[in-house]
């Protein structure tokens, strides 16, 4: 999947009339953004996690948490933006994977399973939380649901990942590339997810980030051993909320998805780079905001 990101044109045409909306963005507010507040907490394996939380004050304890898992490589500091925002009307919780932005680089543990446990482990922290999973991480909550259930999430949401529709994502050797020179492969990697020019400074803190993680885990992370059923199973089984967030590269995906589980909120963000919530981030807030209102 990371071959394609990096494969695909940023930009491409999208169905015509399929999916589109105007950006939302919020009403303007006085209130101050929230500061974000660093935790960790050690996994049952003994791995020293850690977690950006924001709050607004007077949210009821009970109130489901909105918590962010970020993708191949990325540190929870990417969902900034949504901490700040989403962080004035909601709690928020954003999780750095093992190996990933300030949590510890272990030795073990890059697999599908402890991965997941480790996901299970963040969201049992909070009474309930809305699972918001992006690239990799939309595939460890999938397999979290299909592991432990879904008793503890009020809904899904799945962001520019491929859920096992089809038509499959272009093959690629981004492996390959790894092996063969891989902080050229990640400064490429790291580039190709935003459409929207970054600060040169931002850039080199996420390719010097992802380069803590050990080449051979960084390598594993990218080879689970599922088919391409698996997550798609997983996802028409879902019998909560589930929204399904990509830009055009998963277009027809988020179509087969949404005809073959009837309900599925599908957005399409067309002149957005696989980190969506980034280039766009006012109008997937909003998108966010609406979808978290409509739960109650």
């Amino acid at each position: 999947m990371l071959a394609a990101i990096i494969a695909t044109p940023l930009g491409s045409a999208l169905w015509p009339g399929y999916g589109a909306c105007a950006e939302v963005r919020p009403a303007a507010t006085n209130i101050a953004l929230p500061a974000l507040k660093s935790n960790y907490f050690r996994t049952s394996d003994g791995v020293r996690l850690h977690v950006l939380e924001a709050s607004a004050k007077g949210v009821a304890a009970d109130t489901a948490v909105l918590a962010f898992v970020t993708g191949w490589s990325m540190p929870a500091s990417i969902w900034d933006a949504q901490l700040r925002a989403l962080g004035q009307r909601h709690r928020c919780a954003a999780l750095d994977p093992r190996g990933q932005g300030a949590s510890a680089v272990p030795t073990h543990g890059y697999t599908l399973d402890r991965r997941t446990l480790d996901i299970a482990e963040f969201v049992t922290r909070y009474p309930k939380v809305v699972l918001i999973g992006w690239s990799l991480g939309a595939l460890e909550c999938l397999h979290y649901v299909h592991a432990y259930g879904h008793d503890h999430i009020a809904a899904l949401v799945l962001v520019d990942s491929s859920v096992g529709e089809q038509p499959p994502p272009a093959a690629g050797n981004f492996t390959d590339a790894l092996k063969a020179d891989r902080a050229k492969a990640v400064a490429a990697f790291v580039r190709a997810i935003f459409h929207s020019p970054r600060p040169p400074e931002q850039i080199r803190q996420l390719i010097d980030g992802a380069l803590r993680l050990p080449l051979q885990a960084s390598i594993d992370l990218l080879s689970y051993p599922k088919p391409r059923e698996y997550w798609r199973d997983i996802a028409w089984a879902f019998p909560k909320p589930l929204l399904y967030v990509v830009t055009p590269q998963f277009a027809e995906q988020a179509k087969n998805l949404r005809r073959h589980r009837p309900g599925t909120r599908v957005e399409i963000f067309e002149r957005a780079g696989h980190a969506l919530f980034v280039d766009e981030p006012r109008r997937f807030d909003a998108l966010l905001e609406e979808f978290v209102r409509g739960l109650r």
